[in-house]
């Protein structure tokens, strides 16, 4: 039988903020100023005949939460709903908040529970030094994972740093 070698030393590191992040739109501004600005540094790539940009969204989806409540604000129901991307998170929310006849049918008023909705995008990067890595948000922290070069944390932290609702 083979032995498994060991192709290489992939590390993981994590920053669990001081406070969530307070909303939606402050979520989606922190992951598309990554986007947009790249202050990693991130570098486009070829693999497999395909062009990749230095930085995408790899995985996201988002989850809203309700309450029911009665005229007694009893909870006499809750809905969790998880949408793919932000866009379907805003727009959902805002049906499931208008939706009287799903209130009716629960027994209770939609009360929106937002100190309890999710956040989850996790970005593809690729360094100058052509390792891939990943930088995942959610709405309590923030994990960088599968680098190897601590050039590579010491860019993100510094990064991090430098927002205010990353502390």
């Amino acid at each position: 039988m083979t032995d498994f070698i060991e192709t290489g030393n992939s590390k993981s590191a994590v920053r669990i903020l001081t406070n969530p992040i307070a909303d939606i739109a402050a979520f989606d501004a922190i992951v598309n100023a990554v986007l947009t600005e790249n202050p990693f540094g991130c570098t486009d790539y070829t693999s497999q005949g395909v062009a990749t940009a230095g930085v995408v969204r790899n995985k996201e989806y988002y989850t809203s939460k309700f309450l029911y409540e009665d005229d007694n604000a009893k909870t006499v129901g809750n809905i969790t709903l998880k949408s793919p991307n932000v866009e379907a998170f805003t727009q959902s929310a805002s049906r499931i908040a208008a939706d009287e006849t799903l209130a009716e049918n629960i027994g209770g008023d939609a009360v929106r529970d937002s100190d309890n909705d999710a956040f989850y995008c996790q970005l593809k990067c690729h360094d100058a030094n052509g390792e891939i890595y990943y930088v995942t948000f959610s709405r309590t922290k923030v994990r960088i994972s599968s680098f190897e070069s601590d050039a590579i944390l010491e860019k993100v932290e510094n990064w991090a740093d430098t927002v205010p609702a990353l502390a």
